[in-house]
């Protein structure tokens, strides 16, 4: 099952759940501020991430800015701890399912959680469109 991680305000969470809506995916919803995520559901986001905490952390976050924290040399178990009692430090929103994970809302890269013989059919339309 897809699981969708937000936050109320988040413009791009709204756009993200909008559009699975759209497209009839069925999602889980959790509000990462009520309830945050756990050290061992970080390390397993983390281990899908191609660029790691780079692409997890949001560096334009208040959270992040007001933290007096060395970013370079933080251990891994420290980031963790942290991230737990921040979740407003979280890029969002996070999409996950049981093999990939899209942080942030990209509707070209969104559409990796389309069941595949919807993105087939899509596929050629789009060419019988342009005459391929």
């Amino acid at each position: 099952m897809l699981q969708l991680f937000t936050v109320p305000s988040c413009t791009s969470c709204r756009k993200a759940r909008a559009w699975l809506d759209k497209h009839h995916i069925k999602y889980v919803e959790r509000n990462i501020m009520k309830e945050p995520l756990s050290a061992e559901e970080l390390k397993m986001i983390l281990s899908l991430t191609e660029e790691g905490t780079t692409d997890l952390i949001s560096v334009r976050s208040r959270t992040y800015q007001e933290l007096d924290i060395d970013w370079e040399n933080i251990t891994i178990l420290q980031l963790l701890k942290v991230l737990e009692k921040n979740p407003g430090l979280l890029r969002r929103p996070m999409l996950l399912d049981a093999k990939r994970l899209q942080i942030g809302f990209n509707e070209a890269e969104i559409r990796c959680f389309l069941p595949r013989e919807i993105r087939k059919m899509e596929m050629r339309n789009a060419q019988m469109m342009s005459g391929l």
